[in-house]
């Protein structure tokens, strides 16, 4: 597994029905938003099957790498959950209204081959090259500038969560993070080094 969600068989029906919100849903939440808010992109290597909780645990990461012939899926549907609307979120942006209906009414799982063409995953391999594709695309990610990095996934963020208009004052952020890029010593040096046809030497300044 990467994660089967939510250990239910280590709690009474009595117990998680109680206490759901303070031992499961708030520390969840937490995890994620800390995810969310992580200011480099962050990369879920799948090995094995990701249900429940742990897929939107996957999809809470920039980037997802799948074995082929894991199986994903949500099975709140044949738990008696109503889904937390945050959560729903994450997957209507990820994958669109009709397959997260899909998910979450039927409670399927669906397969690696199927996650990717729904945009669940971004690639599938061979399950023993899993790790190894996980560090080549992680070594390409540290290989970029730094500012563009952290800054496109900041504006992707704000997009995301805005879901129409930006808040004015976090569009006056973005346009000055642009603006500030031009002004960076790395836009500099990116420019210079694509003439050049040589890898760049990032400063994060």
């Amino acid at each position: 597994m990467f994660s089967s969600g939510y250990d239910l068989g280590a709690l009474s029906a009595e117990v998680f029905a109680e206490e759901a919100e303070r031992l499961v849903a708030h520390p969840f939440a937490a995890a994620l938003e800390a995810l969310d808010d992580c200011p480099v992109p962050t990369l879920a290597a799948l090995a094995g099957h990701t249900i429940g909780g742990g897929l939107e645990l996957a999809l809470a990461c920039d980037l997802r790498v799948a074995a082929d012939g894991i199986r994903l899926g949500m099975p709140p549907a044949k738990l008696g959950l109503v889904y937390s609307h945050t959560g729903l979120r994450r997957f209507i942006e990820a994958v669109g209204v009709p397959r997260t209906r899909e998910l979450f009414l039927l409670g399927r799982n669906i397969d690696a081959r199927t996650a990717a063409a729904w945009g669940l995953v971004n690639a599938v391999v061979l399950p023993a090259d899993v790790e190894e594709e996980a560090l080549e695309w992680t070594e390409e990610l540290a290989a970029n500038a730094p500012l563009s990095v952290r800054g496109n996934k900041r504006v992707i963020r704000e997009l995301g969560r805005a879901g129409g208009d930006l808040d004015p004052d976090v569009e006056r952020e973005l346009i000055e993070l642009r603006r500030a890029c031009f002004r960076s010593e790395d836009l500099r040096e990116g420019v210079r080094a694509f003439a050049e046809k040589r890898p760049a030497r990032w400063r994060g300044r």
